[in-house]
């Protein structure tokens, strides 16, 4: 499966990929990630690739993508069309607008949903994640929240694996 994690900087972006192929090996599986971000960092344009799969990888760059989830508009708009005819795509509904012809759409309003439950928003990509998992099926469980738990900032473990179970919860009402 090919990901592409996309948004601003700030975002957690990044960190969503890195946790995503960690749980991808947590798993048994091969993975590889790779980011972009620009040089302003916060509020700049950043993206995170991941590829997940049982076999070798023998791709470093994505031409096309399994998955997009974009969590701003200029993203979305930057990569939709690298998406396959039958691709998923995951938007922050509040922040993204998408195309009409989109068909595998999943439209969830994640940094919304993080400031009500959290009084965070950048605990969306956490919500996002639990989301992903359930719809997407690229990882376990139990390998996400573990690899959450392990990446995540000391002191914030308790209040990120929360917001993943929002997103486990968002995902199973969706399914």
């Amino acid at each position: 499966m090919r990901l592409r994690f996309c948004g601003f900087g700030g975002q957690g972006i990044v960190l969503a990929g890195y946790i995503t192929g960690n749980a991808a090996v947590t798993d048994g599986k091969n993975a590889i990630q790779n980011q972009s971000y620009g040089s302003e960092s916060r509020g700049g344009q950043c993206k995170s690739d991941v590829i997940v799969q049982e076999g070798d990888i023998y791709e470093l760059e994505l031409d096309e993508i399994d998955v997009l989830v974009a969590m701003s508009q200029t993203a979305h708009d930057m990569y939709i069309d690298q998406l396959e005819p039958n691709g998923m795509v995951i938007i922050d509904s509040d922040l993204v607008e998408p195309r009409e012809e989109q068909s595998n759409l999943h439209a969830v309003p994640f940094t919304d949903i993080a400031y009500q439950a959290f009084n965070r928003k950048i605990m969306g990509n956490m919500v996002m994640l639990g989301y992903l998992v359930v719809v997407s099926e690229v990882v376990s469980e139990a390998s996400m929240r573990s690899t959450i738990a392990s990446n995540v900032p000391k002191g914030t473990e308790e209040m990120n694996t929360k917001a993943y179970e929002k997103g486990l919860e968002l995902g199973r009402e969706r399914k």
